[in-house]
């Protein structure tokens, strides 16, 4: 994308680090987008911990026993591969739709540019628009001031308090956690997380702000690899635009020798991270398109044409055509397919039911008094049901062997059982002394879930 900067803009203000960036509120379209996808987002955030699924809660990521609960699943460390796999999944489709759209993650979806805008609002709510902010902030504290900023953080951490609650309600049964909080009885441990992220909820959102997508993230740094010359991103037409210039209303720009930019300045002002945009694509811009809602507003008070600042790929500001199926987008998207099903495959393939076998360490085999031969084993078996099953153990691969196991053995839902277990066999009807057999573990419960593990028998 060609675009004449100059290099005193670069230097002396690639955005705004002087002091605190007061956001101006903008309406329009793009903005309309956001706010209603950002309250989707948050609902969607604060309700899925209290949705109810076979009688407990659907989603629960309970760290401290190794067990993820997602609606009918539980996963357990040994299912480790689809969690690598999910996050996989996102990290490919995350590059599929940067190369598509740009960022517009950052500015849509990204649960920073969310709250942080939601504390904009609060902040534009109880304090007023933005030249009331400037002005109220350069003034002397009153009781009018006092009174505004402690409103304003009070909702600011009562926001914090209930994003953490909500956060941690993922991790721990929301209504055991809301309860205890309620009553004062929440313990040690979890006060401070719960704590640790409300502070660093209220960090973030209403201090550090863009500094977190300019400075922290660094998603912003090595978002440029994935754009390319079809990628659409948030752009301002400089041939139309240039020389930029203030007029009234009714003025020719033709005859002042002017371009379509009045200066108003807006499309800075609107900006969560203060650049302006007409200095080119700059990588602190998270293409919420506030700015287009910002010009756009202004080219309809002066009957311009809107799209002064627009979406567009560099070929489309040469009078290009985009093409949709460069080799980079397929790629990303061919790699995001491919983890979905490997997913799906992995999903179909699974088994309510894993099983080790453990060997006795201290001896291969034994001699009984009756002149059998006994190989001891422990089964480890996980129940990876939502329910308790009981289980059946048979053995083959030596005819008349005996197995001595304990008469019940029942495993609660997402655990995992030791059982004890001895094959018996007449050393003399072997014809080796190692001899392949195969443990048969059943679920009496449902004939579906079973699993075949392999392991030797010795003899002397």
């Amino acid at each position: 994308m060609k675009f004449d900067i100059k290099e005193q803009d670069l230097i002396i203000k690639p955005y705004n680090q002087e002091g605190p960036i007061y956001i101006r509120e903008q309406k329009g379209y793009f903005q309309r987008i956001r706010r209603y996808l950002g309250w989707v987002l948050m609902l969607t955030f604060i309700a899925i911990p209290w949705i109810p699924y076979d009688g407990r809660q659907a989603v629960l990521l309970d760290v401290a026993s190794q067990k993820f609960t997602l609606f009918g699943l539980t996963l357990l460390p040994q299912d480790f591969m689809i969690l690598a796999m999910l996050f996989m999944t996102g990290a490919f489709a995350l590059f599929f739709v940067t190369n598509w759209l740009g960022r517009v993650w950052c500015g849509y979806t990204c649960p920073q540019t969310i709250w942080m805008l939601m504390f904009t609002w609060v902040e534009h709510k109880v304090e007023g628009n933005r030249n009331q902010r400037i002005k109220l902030d350069k003034a002397d504290w009153s009781v009018s001031k006092w009174q505004k900023k402690i409103t304003k953080h009070a909702a600011w951490l009562v926001i914090s308090l209930l994003t953490s609650m909500s956060f941690m309600a993922y991790f721990i049964p929301a209504k055991s956690l809301y309860m205890s909080l309620f009553t004062l009885e929440m313990s040690g441990i979890v006060s401070f997380w719960v704590f640790l992220f409300a502070f660093c909820t209220y960090g973030n959102a209403g201090f550090l702000r863009e500094k977190m997508c300019t400075v922290a993230c660094p998603y912003s740094r090595f978002q440029s690899v994935m754009f390319d010359k079809d990628t659409l991103v948030v752009t301002y037409d400089q041939a139309r635009g240039e020389s930029r210039g203030a007029r009234k209303r009714k003025a020719d720009p033709k005859e002042l020798g002017l371009g379509d930019c009045v200066d108003c300045n807006l499309c800075v002002e609107v900006c969560p991270a203060g650049i302006d945009i007409r200095n080119g694509l700059q990588y602190e811009c998270i293409n919420c398109g506030l700015c287009i809602d910002a010009c756009d507003s202004t080219m309809e008070k002066f009957n311009y044409q809107k799209g002064l600042i627009k979406y567009a790929s560099e070929k489309q500001m040469e009078g290009k055509t985009t093409n949709p199926f460069r080799l980079k987008l397929l790629g990303y998207g061919g790699l995001t397919a491919l983890f979905v099903v490997g997913m799906v495959v992995w999903m179909a393939m699974r088994t309510p039911i894993e099983a080790s076998v453990i060997r006795d360490r201290n001896a291969l085999y034994r001699v009984n008094f009756e002149g059998l031969v006994e190989n001891p084993y422990t089964l480890s078996i996980i129940n990876k049901t939502q329910h308790s099953l009981s289980y059946s153990i048979g053995i083959s691969g030596i005819e008349e062997a005996s197995l001595q196991v304990p008469d019940t053995i029942t495993i609660e839902a997402g655990q995992m059982k030791r059982v004890p277990v001895t094959v018996v066999a007449d050393g003399y009807e072997l014809k080796s002394k190692v001899t392949p057999i195969s443990f048969h573990i059943q679920a009496l419960e449902d004939a579906d879930i079973a699993i075949t593990k392999e392991t030797k028998f010795y003899r002397d």
